[in-house]
This record gives structure tokens, sequence and C-alpha cells, in this order.
């Protein structure tokens, strides 16, 4: 028997395998939704590839830091539920400045510095990102709410003593800066958002294209352990790859800057957080959205919206019309000539917006 004989006899015999009789498949009823909710997550063990990952990212480098980010101040502050890395520069009205997944507050360093010349920049690791504490599985996920993450971002501020303060937010930031307009309005004069469209929103009006662009929202969901292995098996890859398909300017990230996004994503801490992170934005999330719709509950502060014209979002979604939807206020924008990546793509762009909106 030749190769391609071998092959395909053995296919078809463990296909044979594993699909039952069609007489034992008559006499189970197809599985409903709940039958299969009952049976997930997986009750494997943790795969061997995810756990061979280190648990936490190495040490960060201070000589890299004061490289792409000269003259701030490196902090740890503790908050009720996380451990949160945040570096600060610069004096004037405080502007605190979110980043995204799957990278880090390294996301701002092209116009940080000179953010830091009009205003003190607040720049943080998102829990579970970065150099940030990377807290556990949790029911529902609640760790990694967006609620929980505004919570951070309101308690860190608090704690460098600043009670009031503009906000900036690109991707996961974007949706954390929107629950904090929610849960604390009292504390924003402003916000930015940069390249999203409210999550429920999305959610709500998802596609097959935008199932296929953002394949992520929907593998990264899925329960533990599945993505977490899949991610663990060559995760620099996945995040090299992630931030190809987002960004439309090669070159836009240094190979400095992605070593360090690799250094602080590669491992089981982070790969852990992101998934969950994505599993609460799919669940907990959306029912708090929902409640604030229900109660008129929307945000009151100017809001800012900039997106990729060469992206997903702004392909798909009108994206002033989205914010001014669950907005009170002004709502301003336009898109830039860029990809998702904003801040790295085109960072002139991104800090001549920010210095009219945040000036005015």
């Amino acid at each position: 028997m030749n190769r391609r004989a071998f092959t395909s006899h053995g296919v078809g015999a463990a296909l044979a395998a594993l699909i039952p009789s069609s007489a034992s498949a008559q006499s189970r009823p197809a599985p409903s939704p709940s039958d299969l909710a009952q049976e997930l997550p997986s009750a494997l063990p943790v795969p061997a590839a995810f756990a061979a990952l280190r648990e936490l990212p190495d040490p960060p480098s201070e000589a890299v830091s004061q490289k792409l980010l000269p003259g701030f101040k490196s902090h740890r502050i503790q908050t009720s539920g996380a451990e949160i890395n945040v570096l600060t520069k610069g004096s004037g009205r405080p502007l605190l400045l979110i980043h995204g997944h799957p990278e880090t507050h390294l996301t701002w360093h092209k116009i940080a510095p000179a953010l830091a010349e009009e205003y003190t920049v607040v720049i943080p690791d998102l829990r579970g990102y970065g150099d940030s504490s990377k807290p556990g599985y949790s029911p529902d996920h609640i760790n990694y709410s967006f609620r929980a993450m505004a919570l951070d971002q309101v308690e860190v501020m608090k704690q460098l003593g600043h009670q009031r303060f503009m906000v900036a937010g690109h991707d996961r930031g974007g949706r954390v800066a929107h629950r904090l307009c929610l849960d604390h309005s009292e504390v924003v004069d402003k916000v930015a958002v940069l390249d999203v469209a409210p999550t429920l929103t999305m959610y709500q009006q998802t596609s097959k294209e935008f199932a296929t662009k953002y394949v992520w929202w929907f593998l990264q969901i899925q329960p533990s352990p599945m993505p977490e292995h899949l991610i663990g098996l060559d995760s620099v890859f996945y995040l090299r790859d992630h931030l190809a398909m987002q960004g439309k300017t090669p070159g836009a990230i240094s190979p400095e800057v992605m070593a360090e996004y690799i250094r602080c994503y590669c491992c089981v801490g982070t790969i852990r957080a992101v998934c969950e992170d994505y599993r609460a934005a799919a669940g907990i999330d959306l029912e708090h959205d929902r409640d604030d719709d229900s109660r008129n509950n929307y945000i009151q502060a100017p809001l800012l919206a900039l997106w990729g014209a060469k992206g997903t979002v702004g392909h798909l979604w009108d994206v002033l019309a989205t914010w001014r939807a669950k907005s009170n206020n002004v709502v301003s924008g336009k898109p830039l000539p860029c990809g998702h990546l904003l801040p790295e793509e085109d960072a002139d762009g991104v800090l001549a917006e920010f210095r009219a909106f945040f000036r005015a």
C-alpha cells in the first residue's frame, strides 16, 4: 500500500471510530445550547504547551523605559483589586492615557513626552497587561470587567492626587474609558476614544466581515483552556500577527517596542488575562451596558472619537453616530489616515487632535 492510500485508509478508520453509528446517533437527541454550556469549560488539565510558559513577564528594563519615555517616573500603585504599573511626567491638568490589547503603556511612547510638556501625563498598564498584576480566574470573569478596570484607574488617579482628570483610551482602553465615564462621571472632564465603537453596539451588530477581521473577539471568549492553549502554542506569532492585521503602516512598531510587547504578552498570566478580558466583554460587561441603557445613564463629558480610515471599525460603523447614541454631551471626531494602531501609526495626527480637544 502506498503512502497516500495508507494515509487515506488511516484517516477513514479514525473518522469511523469518532463518528457514531446512525442507530446510536438517532437514539440521542441533538445537544441544546444549555447542554453544551453544562459541558464547558473543558475538564481537561491545562495543556503542557501553555503550562510551560513562564507565569509572569521578565522584569522590565529601566534603560529601555527611559529611552522610549525619557524622564517618566515609574510607580507601583495598589488598588482595591490589583497592583498597577504606572508612569508619570509633567505638570498642569492631569491626562490619563489607557492602552489597549495586545499592547502596554508603550502604545503612547510617541506622543506622551510631547503631551507631558502641557499636562500631567499618567500612563498605566491595565490590570493583566504589561507589568501590572494579573488576577486569576473569577466567577463571571468579574476580575477583568471594564468596571473593575475603570475603578483601578480612578483609584490610581486619586492616589496620585488627581480628583478630576481628562482621559483618552485606545482599543480596550477606550472601553475602559467609556465605563469610567458611566460609573465615575464626576471625575471625568473630557474623554477621547480611539478606534472603537461601544462594545454593546459592536456585539449587537456583528457581521461575518467583522467576525472575520476581529477573530480574537470570538476566539478569546471561548471557555478556558482552549484559547489559552492555542495562543500559548506560539504566543509570539499570535501577538505579531494580530498587530500586523490591525496596523496598516509598516514599521509603525519599532523592533524595540515589539520586543517589549512580546516580553509582557508571552506568559501565562497575560494570556489568561487577555482571554478573561474578552470573556468579560462578551458577558458581564454587556449586562452592565444594557443596564445603563435602561436607566439612560450616558456619557456626560465632551467626547472626541478618532478612528483609522484604513481600519475595520470606521468601515463597518458610523463611529460618531454610535457614540452620540451613548452621550449627553458634544461628540466630535474624524478618521485619521492609518489603520487601528493610531498612536503608533499616526502619532502626529493623534497629538494634533488631542491638543485641540483637550486645550479647548
